[in-house]
């Protein structure tokens, strides 16, 4: 209340903007909230003190390396952004990202490639004088690359980190695994180069799966989904920089509907600020917020709207709308599982009526089938199933779009879903 109170005295002291002002911020803000790019500077990588302190301790420790996991949205690749700058004062950095088409030797190619090497040779004829040259250290790979030929070349240069994102990505096994060999090989021996491996996954077994022979060589970073606290930190320092406020209301509302996934945070704090400069003020309100809710499910990725009206579509009268709403306020665990148990309280509260487990899991099934996306995934055994979205970054859609067409009537019904997450 006292942060709302003081937010209120400093918008009413405020002197409207004028249009070059309006205009001038309105870009100023654009640049501050990212919500289509991974984070790359310091300021506006809230929280995550615990995992930027892991993977930094890693770095320096002989031997280890490290592994940051987590699902899909949730700040993986803006970590490596963050930690990649503040490393290459000391150490060579490479980045490189993977992809279905990587191979062993097209992946380290594109890493040597960035890492450069001078060496001196003698001018030709009677004089003492020496040119540089300057070549790429991809030079002394051949076609074929082996572990050991890796091991080879780092072991001769200084301290390096070698960062490797979206390694679920990669598709051929036999990559995989000499992958696995090469940082067994680097730890080994000893090697003082650092390899950081990213990617969406539940645990390090679903990415180095039949490979845990490594696992004791590598430092595990889980990425859990934001803490409240995280997601107003967002908020808080970008409008700082922006010399701009929110009322506290406004504020908790774009945490509840970001669910924890900062994409959705940067999202709404941009189009919430935005709207208030455009209505002359430096101050932005819980209208802001919601006028940006609206914004941001008409203007969603298509591929999100497809998804969310092949789920909740058919021919006559149904609930698969409300049960998919239920589906995203329900409490969950660590890795965003639900159980059927877990729906009911919400749709309750959507419905305003108290329906029984078998009312809707046919609509749980049915979610889970290619027919209905499949919007949701399913683990477990029968009476025992538990859900989650295979989407992560659909669950705030479909919630923001519940506010937007009615089926939430009160904006307080939303709150608490990530704040109960950290208590799980």
């Amino acid at each position: 209340m006292a942060y709302c109170l003081q937010s209120r005295y400093i918008a009413a002291m405020q002197p409207p903007l004028s249009d070059e002002q309006a205009q001038a911020k309105i870009v100023d803000i654009a640049q501050t909230f990212s919500p289509n790019a991974p984070v790359s500077t310091r300021d506006l990588f809230a929280g995550r003190i615990d995992q930027l302190l892991k993977v930094i301790n890693a770095v320096y420790q002989r031997g280890q390396h490290v592994i940051i996991y987590g699902e899909r949205g949730v700040g993986k690749t803006s970590l490596a952004n963050i930690i990649s700058p503040a490393l290459r004062s000391k150490a060579i950095v490479a980045r490189q990202n993977c992809n279905q088409l990587t191979t062993f030797p097209s992946l380290w190619h594109n890493v040597l490639r960035q890492i450069t090497q001078c060496s001196e040779h003698p001018e030709i004829g009677f004089t003492s004088d020496t040119r540089k040259m300057v070549h790429t250290m991809d030079s002394k790979l051949g076609e074929r690359v082996t572990p050991e030929d890796i091991r080879h070349i780092f072991s001769a240069l200084p301290k390096a980190v070698l960062v490797f994102d979206e390694l679920d990505r990669i598709a051929d096994e036999d990559t995989k695994t000499l992958m696995a060999d090469t940082i067994k090989s680097l730890s080994d021996h000893s090697v003082d180069t650092t390899v950081v491996l990213v990617g969406v996954a539940d645990s390090v077994d679903n990415l180095i799966a039949a490979h845990q022979s490594v696992e004791r060589a590598l430092v595990q970073v889980h990425m859990p989904r934001m803490s409240v606290a995280e997601l107003y930190e967002i908020v808080d320092r970008g409008l700082s920089g922006l010399d701009m406020s929110i009322d506290a209301s406004a504020r908790t509302l774009i945490a509840d509907l970001s669910q924890g996934l900062p994409h959705y945070t940067h999202l709404l704090a941009l189009h919430s600020s935005q709207r208030a400069v455009l209505q002359g003020k430096l101050h932005v309100t819980h209208d802001d917020v919601i006028a940006a809710m609206e914004r941001a499910v008409t203007d969603a990725q298509q591929s999100i709207i497809s998804s969310y009206h092949q789920a909740t579509n058919s021919p006559r009268a149904n609930l698969f709308p409300q049960v998919l709403l239920a589906c995203a306020l329900a409490p969950t665990d660590t890795l965003g599982y639900f159980s059927a148990a877990d729906v009911r309280n919400p749709m309750r509260v959507i419905t305003g009526k108290d329906y029984n487990i078998p009312a809707f899991a046919q609509h749980l099934k049915e979610f889970c089938e290619m027919e209905r996306g499949p919007i949701l995934e399913r683990t477990g055994y029968p009476r025992r199933y538990r859900f989650r979205f295979v989407n992560p970054l659909m669950e705030p859609y479909v919630i923001m779009n519940g506010v937007a067409t009615g089926l939430i009537k009160d904006t307080n019904a939303i709150g608490g879903r990530v704040a109960q997450k950290e208590l799980y």
